[in-house]
């Protein structure tokens, strides 16, 4: 698509997938309520505004904190909680949970402890309802769920033990070099069952029919990267910095140009204009 010029809000990539079990990973760039498919070999450009807008008050901010959201909803809300990324440090059950009902919809419902290969094996957990995304928004080449649980809290319990033999995080340097060396999944799901099984014994106690054990295949992803950057550079749209350059590749959340590397996520609810060309 040649000549396209978007403004408004910039939000996070969206990706699709070509199969349900991966396969070729598209996307699009979405700004305001228009979106355009990306395509590598394409020009790019993305001219910050000077107004950032939070994500979920609406309301203008200086800064954006935790990917979108203004001072006092950071400050208010529960999808802004140290538990949002740790998991394992759910308060709901002792009541202090900033929304109950942010989290009986979010975090009491269905999770997937899942293994991954983006940087390397990694362990990770994500709702049952986000499916294959959240593989692709990380640039997982492949990814297996091992359980499905009944709450965020108890899958982030699992997390925590497996993490003491594989990491729970991505190296997104690396992610940006090129693909990782493959690894057999299955493999080290069957390990990693055997090192935690008493841990795993004892969370069964705790909490009783809360855990299935997944039989799923090993998914595959393929991202539209023509060429990985020699030199990993990250560009920024404060300071009224432009981002613009030949698209080489997209990856996770990550837009791999010919002047450098720019995370979609991290500018969230930025105000920008968008041409692609």
């Amino acid at each position: 698509m040649l000549g396209v010029r978007l403004q408004g809000t910039l939000s996070r990539l969206k990706a699709y997938s070509t199969t349900a079990l991966g396969g070729e990973v598209r996307y699009e760039c979405v700004v305001g309520s228009q979106s355009v498919p990306l395509t590598p070999g394409s020009q790019l450009r993305i001219i910050p505004e000077g107004g950032i807008v939070c994500q979920h008050c609406q309301r203008p901010t200086r800064k954006s904190y935790q990917q979108g959201y203004c001072y006092p909803c950071f400050t208010r809300l529960a999808a802004c909680d140290l538990c949002v990324l740790k998991p394992e440090q759910c308060h709901y059950a002792e009541g202090t949970c900033r929304e109950p009902a942010w989290g009986e919809q979010h975090c009491m419902v269905p999770h997937w402890v899942y293994l991954a290969n983006s940087t390397g094996v990694k362990v990770g957990i994500t709702r049952k309802s986000q499916g294959i995304l959240r593989w692709m928004d990380q640039g997982a080449v492949a990814a297996l769920p091992v359980f499905e649980v009944s709450s965020r809290y108890y899958s982030g319990l699992i997390e925590v033990a497996m993490a003491e033999y594989v990491p729970d995080k991505t190296q997104w340097r690396a992610l940006l070099r090129g693909a990782p060396a493959a690894v057999d999944l299955l493999a080290v799901r069957d390990e990693l069952l055997q090192r935690c099984a008493a841990t795993l014994s004892a969370l069964d106690l705790r909490f009783p029919g809360g855990r299935l054990r997944m039989d799923s295949p090993v998914c595959h992803f393929e991202y539209p990267v023509q060429k990985y950057p020699e030199k990993i550079k990250a560009l920024s749209l404060d300071n009224h910095n432009t981002v613009e350059g030949e698209l080489w590749g997209i990856k996770g959340q990550y837009l791999l140009l010919s002047t450098g590397v720019f995370n979609v996520r991290n500018f969230s609810a930025y105000q920008v204009t968008l041409e692609v060309f």
